[in-house]
């Protein structure tokens, strides 16, 4: 009985995360669910700041000054860097769906490009808002 159950164990699939090498497009895959599953988070205080906004002067205040403050501005540019690296990554995506990209070193220095381009993208918005007076 019990070598029955042994044998049963051993051939069940296994998770492709227990047998597979880690590599930069598993690393991507998963930042896109990550990073889309964050922007959920983000248009929620796009909601928060259209009630503020609605609730008057005091009230707009109030939560502007909580996303002005470092938590706030942490939060606001990993949110930035969640937006840019989700759009990059669903151009990635957009090239696969006409058969474009899949050999594997194309796939993973595509991967490395969209990460350079979330980064750059967000480093160069940040920069831009420090220098117009927004911060």
């Amino acid at each position: 009985m019990s070598e029955a159950r042994t044998t049963r164990a051993a051939e069940r699939p296994m998770s492709p995360f227990m047998i597979w090498r880690w590599h930069i497009t598993m690393f991507t895959s998963i930042l896109h669910r990550v990073t889309g599953v964050a922007l959920y988070g983000g248009a929620l205080l796009l909601v928060g700041w259209a009630v503020a906004l609605a609730s008057g002067q005091a009230a707009y205040e109030t939560y502007m000054g909580l996303l002005a403050s470092p938590v706030g501005r942490a939060v606001m540019v990993g949110l930035s860097l969640c937006l840019f690296y989700h759009m990059a990554n669903g151009v990635r995506h957009l090239v696969w769906d006409f058969g474009g990209g899949f050999p594997p070193k194309t796939a993973s220095a595509t991967a490395w490009l969209v990460l350079a381009i979330a980064a750059a993208a967000t480093l160069l918005v940040w920069v831009a808002a420090g220098m117009a007076g927004a911060l």
